[in-house]
């Protein structure tokens, strides 16, 4: 995750204006090609979650990382906008079939008992790709921006791919278990109550025809429209506002470090309160970090560093509570499946963030209407949340 998010989806930022300097291709038409990959995603999601059901995890994302590369080493070659359109596809497909959603399932599969919290440590890799990107605005600036997304390409048959070897369901029930819940299977005493989770193992037609997964996947759509803007925009934004490249990078680089206190916060928090509550504060903290992009200026240090905080902890959060919220409500049984269904319409926002974004720039002259718009989104997200019921809740039982 740490290689792919700062390989693909967190490092276009920086290559963004070095491709509109050689092209002269419009903000709205870079974004477009950009966002292809969440068109890939959205679609191809729903089949890689039944193939993750269905094969394991391991030969989907093998499978993946295989399209990232051939397409980000086909993206250093593109001569035209067809070519770079095609190139988005490829990478689409392969981001499709790695996503971190799906991922966190296995996560999931693995620790039942502290799901939140072990998806927030393993989400944190997502964060580290901040660390890669000045390093890539480096490698962009002194070698040019093809040669760096020909290695980046490479690099992605050097480092995950050997790794997709190890993911694998767990097969065992209860393979990591509380100190507590040990001993009392070692112990010959049977227990009077225990805790266990009110829960259902829905099948997919079940939950898909729930108003719970449409509620959460239209909050998600709202979240993830604003998401894609900034993460595409984030260093041309920078630059439009008249910050020089490398304070841009180390911004840019900031933002996803920043989510790691969200995605292991959040997911602490969800093993131990209500799930409802912590989205509807994740997204208020988005919608708060897009208000003060919204007045920045380039000498404003502690605004910027506000903003980092802010939007950087709400998406963290937002990444654990998907899987954790449709989890809680449907069970892990059909999981990855329902999350593949869950991101066809969430990736919606994907498609459509970056372009939006890029659009009102290229007409207004200014990101600033845009962070409005998307702030004003993320509020109607917001409301969605509150009118969701609540999720299961830890009860006692006898034994």
């Amino acid at each position: 995750m740490m290689y792919g998010a700062g390989g693909n989806s967190l490092g276009f930022t920086a290559v963004f204006e070095p491709i509109v300097d050689e092209f002269g291709w419009s903000h709205t038409q870079i974004s477009f090609a950009a966002s292809l990959r969440g068109l890939e995603r959205g679609l191809l999601a729903p089949v890689a979650g039944f193939l993750s059901d269905r094969w394991g995890p391991n030969k989907v994302v093998f499978g993946g990382l295989i399209l990232c590369s051939i397409g980000m080493i086909l993206l250093s070659m593109v001569s035209s906008l067809t070519m770079f359109f095609i190139s988005f596809i490829l990478i689409g497909i392969g981001v499709s079939a790695t996503a971190t959603p799906l991922l966190m399932v296995v996560v999931l599969n693995w620790f039942p008992q502290k799901g939140g919290l072990a998806m927030g440590i393993a989400a944190s890799g997502v964060a580290f790709g901040g660390l890669l990107l000045p390093i890539i605005t480096s490698f962009i600036d002194s070698f040019g921006w093809r040669q760096a997304i020909l290695i980046i390409g490479a690099g992605f048959l050097v480092f995950p791919l050997p790794l997709s070897f190890l993911l694998r369901k767990n097969t065992k029930k209860n393979t990591y278990l509380s100190n507590t819940e040990k001993s009392i299977l070692s112990s010959d005493e049977v227990p009077t109550k225990k805790v266990v989770k009110e829960s259902k193992n829905f099948e997919v037609k079940d939950a898909m025809t729930d108003r719970v997964f449409w509620i959460i996947a239209m909050a998600f759509f709202c979240q993830v429209l604003g998401l894609s803007g900034v993460i595409t925009h984030i260093m041309p934004f920078f630059s439009s506002i008249g910050m020089d490249r490398v304070s841009s990078s180390l911004i840019a680089g900031a933002l996803p470090l920043a989510t790691v206190f969200g995605r292991v916060g959040f997911g602490w928090l969800m093993d131990r309160t209500n799930q409802k509550r912590l989205a509807i504060l994740s997204f208020i903290l988005n919608s708060l970090g897009l208000l003060i992009l919204a007045f920045l200026l380039p000498n404003q240090t502690m605004l910027i560093v506000l903003f980092i905080i802010i939007y950087g902890v709400g998406w963290g959060g937002s990444v654990v509570l998907l899987p954790g919220l449709l989890n809680s409500y449907f069970g892990i049984k059909r999981l990855g499946t329902i999350i593949g269904f869950c991101g066809f319409f969430t990736m919606l926002g994907f498609i459509i963030g970056a372009p939006l974004t890029g659009w009102i720039f290229d007409n207004w002259g200014s990101y600033q209407p845009a962070w409005f718009v998307l702030a004003c989104l993320l509020g109607i997200a917001t409301f969605f949340f509150v009118v969701l019921r609540n999720t299961p809740n830890f009860i006692v039982k006898s034994a």
